[in-house]
């Protein structure tokens, strides 16, 4: 599948795409903070708003990193920049093995969402580099799947650590960071020793010019269409344990499966939508998914069984699959020639992961978790309304 969606221009190989899906891998260390901040937490003693700061770091830097790195590709390119995020990420994972302090753990993960920041921002756009057109969606989509698959290993390494003594050394749960430094120092070798061509580098820009970009009308809804694609994903796993909770009365150790479920979903979406999208139309495909989001959340407002919980909360996570994908490939098709400001631009909208959430615990204090639904439903309204938006692409 991959193979053949290689640009023959280019004359890119299969070799070339192996590095930067292993780069994909290394992209999703960064949902590591999730299973970690529990365990910090057990392991100092520390009070919830302490615990909660580390993934909130994560968004933070995306708001603070992402322009600038547009700007950074532009000067080195997009290759050396990747390698520099790899760098990063595997600093921030060699630190904890120095010291579990609350100060060090603040160093190692505000490391990890810059190194994660800057990758996003340079990885994206070098794909490009090897998949063009209608094909870039459909690549960007499995490099989510490979990326979902970190993302699915980490607490299992972690449980496993924590439970396991080795015979070397026992780390406990921080094995995770040693397994994930290596194989982040593994694809700093590997992506090195790949041979990329790439496009001549965009002009230089300074901060100011790139975010007026976001006065071309379709840059902007982009933008906002990133802002709702992660609102939605963020507060869909904050929300539905505590919609079942609400409804049901279950504690939240049982109601916690609510999130696999998002999470099991979402993959499989991905993968499935790496197939999909190279036989059906961006538009439709994305018009598809967006209808199932939609169909969830009306379940959401009126449904109070498990089993019909649990299959909206499925249904938003296989729609959501593919938006990102979807939005960032025609952002950076909507502008050739200042892919790397754009690119930088869409990543700093990962930031509705922090406003969401935020609108979502008001509207719940007032009308109770239907007000968090509410607030999801109108990203989805919005992403209706840049479905009729999107173009068409072609090779």
């Amino acid at each position: 599948m991959i193979a053949e969606s290689i640009s023959p221009t280019r004359r890119s190989s299969l070799m070339q795409i192996v590095p930067v899906m292993l780069c994909f891998f290394a992209m999703g260390f960064v949902d590591l903070v999730g299973t970690a901040s529990n365990y910090v937490q057990k392991d100092l003693g520390l009070t919830d708003s302490q615990a909660n700061l580390f993934p909130s770091l994560v968004f933070f830097w995306f708001l603070i990193f992402s322009v600038p790195t547009g700007m950074l590709m532009n000067r080195i390119g997009r290759k050396k920049t990747v390698l520099i995020s790899l760098v990063v990420t595997t600093l921030s994972l060699i630190i904890p093995a120095f010291g579990d302090s609350y100060a060090v753990m603040l160093i190692s993960f505000s490391l990890l969402g810059i190194g994660n920041a800057i990758m996003q921002t340079s990885l994206n756009p070098l794909v490009s580099n090897l998949i063009s057109g209608d094909k870039l969606a459909s690549t960007l989509t499995f490099g989510q799947f490979v990326k979902a698959i970190a993302s699915f290993l980490a607490p299992i390494i972690a449980a496993w650590g924590a439970t396991t003594i080795l015979p070397t050394f026992d780390m406990g749960w921080k094995v995770l960071f040693v397994i994930y430094a290596v194989v982040s120092f593994l694809s700093i070798a590997v992506l090195g020793a790949t041979p990329i061509e790439e496009k001549n580098p965009d002009k230089a820009s300074g901060v100011v010019e790139c975010l007026k970009l976001l006065g071309r009308s379709f840059v902007l809804l982009c933008f906002l269409g990133i802002m709702c694609h992660v609102g939605i994903d963020v507060g869909t796993n904050t929300v539905a344990p505590k919609i079942i909770m609400e409804r049901l009365g279950l504690p939240l150790e049982e109601a916690g499966f609510a999130t696999g479920v998002y999470f099991i979903f979402r993959t499989a979406g991905c993968f499935l939508g790496a197939f999909i999208l190279r036989v059906m139309s961006q538009k439709l495909f994305f018009g598809f998914s967006v209808a199932l989001m939609l169909l969830a959340m009306v379940g959401l407002f009126v449904f109070d069984t498990l089993p019909t919980i649990y299959a909206c909360i499925a249904l938003i996570g296989f729609g959501n699959s593919n938006i990102f994908s979807v939005i960032f490939a025609q952002a950076l098709t909507s502008s050739p020639n200042e892919q790397n400001e754009v690119s930088g631009l869409m990543i700093m909208g990962l930031f509705g992961g922090t406003i969401f959430p935020l609108a979502m615990g008001f509207a719940a204090d007032s009308f109770g978790q239907v007000g968090s639904v509410a607030v999801m439903t109108v990203g989805v309204l919005y992403l209706i309304y840049y479905t009729m938006k999107i173009k068409r692409v072609t090779e």
